[in-house]
């Protein structure tokens, strides 16, 4: 026989749920506030601010010799593969020591990612980062540039190069101007330059900018520490 609403065992055992039920959100609680927890399930509906937190707190991890990979098995492909909603977008530098779900804990369907020698604001680059932020949903579009930047690099010697590898040059330049010829607030410089012509150049991360749906942000990825540090871009 079912229990009815109003019999005693019913009572006790709805009581029983109520507490584990409660036990368990203040677990998940825990886990969210602290640093090591903020990587597992970033919710769908967190701020900006949050997604830059949710970031910080994963390279920490990383970089702490602590990280947990979460998101990195079957299951969360599986998940993830009928539609994904990242919850950050990057524009990173396509050097092979520079894997950023690995230098930011996360995994699959976290973090949408475009990558290009010397994290250039090149046009394509631009609209795959308007389609992650306009219609994926991205809350933070991030600069990552890196130390020991070939790109930089190559661009601050202005030799001759074989190929097309002297186009990316053109848009390196202007840090590289700006730090009158020291590598590495060149690659400061371009961090900064490449975000704000990510605003400049597209309307779509403009306006969402402007609304405060998305929040752009830089950092520079040591290769030594492991470390992001946070670049100003005001």
């Amino acid at each position: 026989m079912c229990d009815t609403p109003w019999t005693a065992a019913g009572a006790r055992r709805r009581w029983l749920a109520t507490v584990a039920a409660g036990g368990m959100l203040a677990a998940r609680s825990a886990r969210a506030s602290s640093p090591r927890g903020l990587g597992h399930q970033p919710p769908g509906d967190m701020s900006p601010q949050r997604a830059l937190e949710f970031l910080a707190a994963g390279n920490a991890r990383f970089a702490a010799g602590d990280s947990e990979a979460p998101h990195r098995d079957i299951e969360r492909l599986r998940a993830v593969a009928p539609r994904q909603t990242p919850f950050a977008a990057f524009l990173g530098c396509a050097d092979s020591r520079v894997p950023i779900e690995i230098v930011f804990d996360q995994g699959f369907g976290d973090l949408f990612v475009t990558r290009i020698a010397g994290n250039v604001a090149a046009t394509e680059n631009i609209a795959s980062l308007e389609f992650a932020t306009q219609v994926l949903g991205a809350k933070v579009l991030y600069v990552l540039g890196h130390t020991s930047c070939g790109a930089v690099a190559a661009a601050a010697k202005a030799e001759p190069v074989p190929g097309q590898i002297s186009a990316l040059f053109q848009h390196i330049r202007p840090a590289i101007r700006a730090a009158h010829g020291d590598l590495a607030r060149a690659i400061r410089e371009n961090v900064k330059l490449q975000a704000q012509t990510l605003v400049e150049a597209s309307t779509v991360i403009a306006s969402l900018v402007s609304a405060g749906k998305v929040l752009v942000a830089g950092g520079i990825f040591d290769l030594q520490t492991g470390k992001v540090e946070t670049v100003a871009l005001g």
